[in-house]
């Protein structure tokens, strides 16, 4: 599976945006599994006008804006991780959580916990506000308790230049740079902002898939 992981340290973090650029940069696919809350525009609706990507349908939308376990017991239904088991997809996926990693999916498995079994690469977004080092460390200290790769931090918001080389530093992290509030949110801005960020890590993850892809393809055809 080619795909990367894009999570945060809370929700209305900037996840949804920094994906819509991500997705216009790498030319890839949008998949958010679970959204919950139908009112306005959804993630991925915002991240179609955004980046024109292939939007992958979600697997559960909730009416109801709040944790997932608990917008999906208001209409009755327990979300279930064999629901949520990657797609298949020819194009690299962005695959974009709800909430933080430690919003429940139901009573019994966190977000962590779905990231845990997907095994893909992930980057954390983190907003640039007060609170933000305590989450952010916190975060990164839940993701390696299960071993997960973490391609580096971006961070969301106004600079604040010793905020994010103290979550770097404590937290030996790579920076993938700051996606700065847009005052004039639409593609032609956030494609310049996401020029600015250094997005390697991620090229070269999907560069290795690929590869790799090539290597069994061309396996395939000096074996038949």
């Amino acid at each position: 599976m080619n795909a990367v992981v894009v999570t945060g340290t809370d929700t209305d973090v900037g996840k949804t945006v920094f994906s819509a650029g991500l997705c216009a940069q790498l030319k890839a696919s949008y998949w958010k599994p679970v959204q919950a809350g139908l009112d306005g525009e959804t993630d991925s609706e915002v991240v179609a006008r955004l980046s024109g990507c292939t939007i992958l349908p979600e697997v559960y939308r909730l009416r109801r804006p709040a944790s997932p376990h608990l917008a999906a017991q208001s209409e009755g239904i327990r979300i279930v991780p064999q629901a949520l088991s990657l797609p298949r997809c020819r194009t690299p996926v962005v695959i974009e959580t709800a909430g933080g990693l430690m919003a429940p999916l139901n009573r019994q498995m966190l977000y962590l916990d779905m990231i845990d079994r997907w095994g893909q690469p992930l980057i954390l977004c983190a907003r640039t506000r007060l609170g933000t080092i305590n989450h952010t460390l916190l975060s990164l200290m839940a993701l390696r308790s299960r071993g997960c790769r973490i391609l580096g931090v971006v961070f969301i918001g106004d600079a604040e230049p010793e905020v994010e080389s103290s979550i770097l530093e404590m937290g030996g992290v790579t920076g993938l740079g700051r996606l700065p509030f847009l005052a004039e949110l639409d593609a032609k801005s956030l494609s310049a902002a996401m020029e600015r960020l250094d997005l390697d890590p991620v090229r070269a993850v999907f560069d290795q898939s690929c590869n790799r892809v090539d290597e069994k393809n061309e396996t395939f055809r000096s074996e038949s």
